[in-house]
C-alpha cells in the first residue's frame, strides 16, 4: 500500500507531499490541472522510463519519493538483494537529472530501474491512458487466470516435474554430445591406468628408497663413522661410558660421607644406561652394514620407474595415486554409461508422462476457468458502458514450460462485428482502464491480501450516467481488498471516495504551480458540486453533491 508520495520539481509540480490511505482514494480537479502527473510520478517509482522533459524548467533535477507498506513477497525479493525496509515500511526513490539521466533507490540503496519494475509487481499496477503494465503481459494474464482458478499449487507441482525432466534431459544431451570424446579418452585412460598399475607405487615409497640408496652408496663411510662412535661411546678405555663409571664411583664415595650428593649419583645413572645403549646400537648398526651392488641397482631401477610416473601424472606419489583413482572413476563411468543412459532414458520417459498428465489436468482447469472468467468480465463490462463488448480468454497449446503447455491470451472486441484482439491492441485508453477494472473486480477474491496499490487513470473516459455510478461502485468494491487510487472527472465516481484529493493549478511568482490537498466536509461537497455544474457552482449542484456523497457512503 502507498502510504506517502513526495513529488519535487516534476513538470509543473514544484513540491507536493501527499499521504494516502487504505480504501478508495480519488483525485479530482480541473482539466489540465495535473492530476495525471501524480500517476506519472508513481509510474517512475514502478520503473517507468525517465526523460529530461519531466524535470521542471530551471531545476537541476526532479525527485519522486514513495513510502510503501510492502507485502511479504516484496520484502522477500528485496531481502535476497540485501535490502530491508524499516518498521515494515519501504522507501522507494527516483531522481531524474536535467540531462535525462536517472537514478533509483530502494531503502536508500542505489538500484536499477529493472529492479523497480520487478518490485512493482508486488507493490501495484497502473492502468491508464498509456500504462498497460503487467496486466497486459501474457505471463501476467496467465497468472491472473491461475489465481482465479486457484491452481497455483498445481502450477508449482508441475514446475517441479518440469525441472526434473529438464535436468534429466540435459544429462542425456551431455551423453550424446560427449560420447565420442569419452570413447576416445577411454583408450587413453585405460593406458594410463595400466601404466600406473604396472609399477604399483605405494605412498611414501620413493622417500624410503631414496634413503636406502643413500645408505648403499656410502657403506664404507657409514661403517667408519659408526665404528668410531661405538668406540667413543663404549669400547675405548677412555670412552664416555668408562669415564662416566669412574665419575659415578667418585660420587658414591662422596655420598657415603655427605648424603646430600646421593641424588647427583642417581641422576647420572640413566645417562650411563643411555650411553651404553647408544654404543650397543652403533655396534649392531655396523654389523648390519653391508655393500650390496645388486640391491643398489634394483633401487635405482625402481626409483627411475617412480620418477617416470611422477613426471607424467604428478609431482609426488600421492598425486600419482590420486590421478589413478580419478582415472578408474572415469573408466567406470564409461563402462557403465550404457546402463546409466538407459536409466536416464527411463527416468525421462517417466517424468515426461507425469508432466503430460499434470499439464493436461491444469489445461482443462484453465479452460474451464477461462469460460467462467470471460462471462464474468463481459458482464462487468456491460455495467461499465461497454455493453456490446465481447471478452474472450483463449487457452492455446504452446511448448513445454515450467508453467504448463498453455499460452493464455485475453482478447476483446469493444464493438460488434470486430475481430477480438489482444488487450494491448485496444485503441481507447478509457476502455483499457475499464477492462482492467472489470478484471480486477472479478478476480479480487483471488487477489485479496496482496496489499497492492491499484491505480486507475481516466477510467471514466467515455462514461456517463448510470454507467459512471457502476464504475464507482466497482472501484469501491475493489478497494475492500486493495488500496485504489483513481483519477476521475465524474462526480458520480468521486462520491464513492473514502479519501478525496483536489488538484489545482495556479500562478506563483509568474510560474505555473500544481498543488494537491486532501479535502473533506464542505470543501469536498463544493468540489463535487463543481464537477456537476461546471465553472459556476449553484445551490442545486451543492445539494445534489451532498446527496451523491450520502449515496456513495451508504448513508442515504
Amino acid at each position: 500500500m502507498l502510504v506517502e508520495l513526495l513529488v519535487e520539481n516534476f513538470a509543473v509540480v514544484e513540491r507536493a507531499r501527499v499521504r494516502f490511505h487504505a480504501g478508495l482514494n480519488l483525485l479530482t480537479g480541473e482539466t489540465g490541472s495535473g492530476k495525471s502527473l501524480l500517476v506519472d510520478a508513481l509510474g517512475l517509482l514502478f520503473g517507468g522510463r525517465a526523460s529530461s522533459e519531466m524535470v521542471r524548467t530551471h531545476a537541476e533535477r526532479a525527485r519522486i519519493t514513495g513510502i510503501f507498506e510492502a507485502p511479504a513477497a516484496a520484502k522477500k525479493m528485496l531481502a535476497e538483494s540485501g535490502i530491508e525496509g524499516e518498521d515494515g515500511e519501504l522507501l522507494v526513490e527516483r531522481e531524474i537529472l536535467a540531462n535525462g539521466k536517472s537514478r533509483a533507490f530502494v531503502g536508500s540503496r542505489p538500484v536499477t530501474a529493472a529492479l523497480l519494475r520487478d518490485l512493482s509487481q508486488h507493490l501495484g499496477d497502473i492502468h491508464g491512458q498509456h500504462d498497460q503494465q503487467q496486466l497486459f503481459q501474457p505471463a501476467s494474464q496467465r497468472e491472473m487466470l491461475d489465481s482465479f482458478a486457484s491452481c497455483e499449487t498445481q502450477v508449482e507441482e508441475l514446475g517441479s516435474i518440469y525441472s526434473e525432466w529438464r535436468a534429466c534431459n540435459s544429462q542425456l544431451e551431455d551423453f550424446d554430445k560427449n560420447e565420442q570424446e569419452k570413447l576416445r579418452l577411454a583408450d587413453l585412460w585405460a593406458f594410463q591406468r595400466k601404466e600406473i598399475e604396472a609399477v604399483s607405487p605405494k605412498p611414501g615409497e620413493d622417500l624410503e628408497l631414496e634413503n636406502e640408496r643413500s645408505v648403499q652408496r656410502n657403506v664404507a663411510r657409514l661403517q667408519e663413522n659408526a665404528a668410531a662412535a661405538h668406540s667413543l661411546l663404549y669400547d675405548a678405555s677412555d670412552s664416555a661410558a668408562a669415564q662416566l663409571r669412574v665419575a659415578l664411583r667418585k660420587i658414591d664415595e662422596l655420598a657415603r660421607l655427605d648424603g646430600s650428593q646421593r641424588e647427583t649419583g642417581e641422576a647420572l645413572k640413566p645417562a650411563l644406561i643411555a650411553i651404553e645403549e647408544a654404543g650397543q646400537a652403533m655396534a649392531e648398526y655396523v654389523d648390519r652394514l653391508e655393500a650390496d651392488p645388486a640391491r643398489l641397482e634394483d633401487i635405482e631401477s625402481r626409483l627411475a620407474s617412480l620418477d617416470k610416473l611422477k613426471r607424467k601424472y604428478g609431482s609426488t606419489l600421492d598425486e600419482v595415486l590420486h590421478f589413478l583413482a580419478e582415472t578408474r572413476v572415469h573408466l567406470e563411468a564409461v563402462e557403465n554409461s550404457t546402463e546409466r543412459r538407459a536409466q536416464l532414458e527411463k527416468e525421462r520417459a517417466k517424468l515426461a508422462a507425469q508432466y503430460e498428465t499434470a499439464a493436461g489436468k491444469l489445461s482443462a482447469k484453465r479452460r474451464e476457468a477461462a469460460k467462467q472468467l470471460s462471462k464474468k468480465v463481459e458482464s462487468e463490462l456491460g455495467s461499465l458502458a461497454m455493453q456490446r463488448s465481447q471478452f474472450t480468454i483463449r487457452v492455446l497449446e504452446s511448448g513445454w514450460t515450467s508453467e504448463g503447455v498453455d499460452e493464455v491470451v485475453f482478447l476483446i472486441s469493444p464493438n460488434p462485428g470486430e475481430e477480438p484482439k489482444p488487450l494491448d491492441k485496444i485503441a481507447s485508453g478509457g476502455e483499457m482502464s475499464r477492462v482492467a477494472l472489470a478484471l480486477k473486480t472479478c478476480t479480487q477474491r483471488a487477489a485479496k491480501g496482496t496489499a497492492k496499490t491499484l491505480v486507475f487513470d481516466e477510467v471514466d473516459a467515455g462514461v456517463g450516467g448510470s454507467a459512471a455510478e457502476s464504475v464507482g461502485r466497482r472501484l469501491k468494491r475493489l478497494s475492500a481488498a486493495s488500496q485504489v487510487l483513481c483519477v476521475t472527472h465524474l462526480a458520480q465516481i468521486a462520491s464513492f471516495a473514502d479519501h478525496h484529493y483536489y488538484v489545482e493549478k495556479h500562478d506563483t511568482r509568474g510560474r505555473t504551480v500544481a498543488t494537491i490537498a486532501e479535502i473533506e466536509g464542505e470543501a469536498r461537497t463544493r468540489e463535487i458540486g463543481r464537477m456537476l455544474s461546471g465553472e459556476r457552482v449553484t445551490a442545486e449542484a451543492i445539494q445534489h453533491a451532498a446527496q451523491l456523497i450520502k449515496l456513495g457512503s451508504g448513508k442515504a
